[in-house]
């Protein structure tokens, strides 16, 4: 597959992560964490803010072609 090719399927998979990431994210803690201490959203925030790059990283790896297969 042509690099640019591969770039840009990646940037638009990274777009729909960020959002649907986002918006399931806000809905978890919009549904589970109302009566919880500020902390506590803090915490949720902070790990889920975060967790987000873990996918990101792989989708950046694809698109720079540094995927390794297994054999």
């Amino acid at each position: 597959m042509p690099p640019r090719l591969r770039s840009f399927i990646g940037t638009i998979l990274i777009i729909f992560l960020v959002i649907i990431y986002a918006l399931v994210a806000t809905t978890i803690a919009t549904l589970t964490l109302a009566n919880y201490p500020w902390w506590v959203h803090l915490l949720y925030f902070l790990f889920s803010g975060l967790l987000w790059i873990l996918p990101a990283m792989l989708i950046i790896k694809w698109m720079a072609g540094r995927v390794r297969k297994n054999d």
